[in-house]
């Protein structure tokens, strides 16, 4: 169950991380979150419904016993995490 907080933790982390730094005009990396953001006039409604998706595929692969590739999302999220946090430092 830990980790599966923990990902639901770092999914939420990346998104407060991430509509922080597009308020300091960064561009968004993710090329699918970018192009929707693009089109739609509320960018913070499309960032919470990827995220709730990718919370609803961390579920699943939790209840399906994925544990290995929850770690490997968690050390992916928590990379991106930080970068977000330094490229809101550097801003």
């Amino acid at each position: 169950m830990a980790i599966l907080l923990v990902f639901l933790a770092l999914q939420f982390c990346d998104l407060a991380t991430t509509m922080m730094f597009l308020q300091h005009g960064v561009a968004e990396a993710n090329p699918l979150a970018a192009s929707l953001m693009r089109v739609s006039a509320q960018p913070a409604l499309v960032m919470l419904l990827i995220k709730a998706a990718g919370c609803g595929m961390g579920v699943y692969a939790w209840t399906s016993r994925r544990i290995r590739l929850l770690r490997r999302a968690n050390l992916f999220y928590a990379v991106c995490v930080g970068w977000n946090l330094l490229a809101i430092i550097w801003t």
